[in-house]
């Protein structure tokens, strides 16, 4: 992968948060804060993976960043350019430099239309070719992702889930993109698939220098295809740090909790693994929790995180931790 030091993408203090309906009239408004104040950094090049505990704000974030979403404050910068408050008008050229891959690939894909349609949607949207020279580039397409062109008069229900996904990556690569959230790509898919899929998304990178924001639940996975990666709770960043870094030596607890839910294939090593349990709920995103809003599972819990929000601080080279045992 591309080593770069230049900034693709850049985060600071973003927040987006969703209202919540009163059943009262009079009553306080409230907000799901569902990514609360969120900076971080993407290289050129690189893939930046995100973990974290469903309903952390990881998918919000990713689709905050890519605009899918209004963002309700902070600044996203897109090789220099600040296009948080941009509109839809002002978007149209940095979506076809910007582009998703869906966790479900059924639901992604328009079930009326055959593979030609599916992929000369965003041809046609965000380029001038023929319909020749849209039609060589979807065979071409087909071909990167692992497809026949005899495929391109099929219809979605003719594919398998992993087709489907490679058809969607094909979407997605299909304008040239700079950038590319990868929202859960491999979760609905079979196991025997996943690794597949991965791979081809990892020899994609290298061919067309992506940049990819990888979003997932499966932590091996990560691991293997994420040069950094961040860890969410509650809507924050915790801890970031370079992949084999991050699992060698994490330093959060929350981190340290969620490496240690990782399933061992040999059962004896298993047995005589220590399992980090993370006690008591998830707080609500409505009513977050004052100071670090990991105090109420914490076992190492002191009366200044439940007073004082901990802020991102570098442990060691590249390895940061928002904690107050550091």
């Amino acid at each position: 992968m591309d080593n770069t030091d230049r900034v693709l993408i850049e985060v600071k203090d973003l927040k987006k948060y969703f209202p919540v309906k009163n059943k009262f009239i009079g009553s306080e408004k409230k907000f799901v804060k569902a990514v609360d104040g969120v900076s971080f950094d993407i290289k050129k090049g690189e893939t930046f993976g995100l973990v974290g505990e469903s309903g952390c704000g990881k998918s919000t974030l990713g689709r905050s960043i890519t605009r899918l979403y209004d963002v309700t404050s902070g600044d996203i910068f897109f090789d220099g350019t600040n296009i948080a408050k941009f509109n839809k008008k002002e978007m149209k050229q940095y979506n076809k430099r910007m582009q998703i891959i869906f966790q479900d690939p059924y639901s992604s894909l328009n079930p009326n239309m055959n593979v030609e349609e599916l992929i000369s949607e965003p041809l046609l949207l965000h380029t001038n070719l023929s319909k020749k020279e849209r039609n060589d580039k979807i065979q071409s397409l087909l071909e990167m992702v692992g497809l026949k062109k005899t495929d391109m008069e099929k219809f979605p229900h003719e594919f398998s889930g992993g087709q489907c996904q490679r058809i969607g990556i094909a979407r997605a690569i299909s304008t040239n993109p700079e950038f590319i959230l990868c929202d859960e790509p491999i979760s609905a898919l079979d196991v025997s698939i996943q690794a597949q899929v991965v791979n081809m998304l990892e020899d994609l990178q290298k061919e067309l220098g992506l940049t990819y924001l990888f979003v997932a639940h499966d932590l091996s996975m990560v691991r293997h295809i994420s040069d950094r990666i961040g860890v969410m709770y509650l809507g924050n960043i915790i801890e970031i740090s370079g992949s084999n870094d991050l699992y060698n030596n994490p330093l959060h607890p929350y981190t340290k909790a969620l490496l240690s839910a990782i399933p061992i294939a040999d059962p004896l090593k298993a047995k005589a693994s220590q399992r980090q349990i993370i006690e008591g709920d998830i707080p609500s995103p409505i009513d977050i929790p004052s100071g670090c809003r990991f105090h109420t599972r914490c076992p190492y819990a002191k009366p200044m995180c439940k007073e004082s929000t901990p802020q991102m601080k570098q442990i060691e080279n590249g390895h940061f931790v928002a904690c107050h045992l550091y």
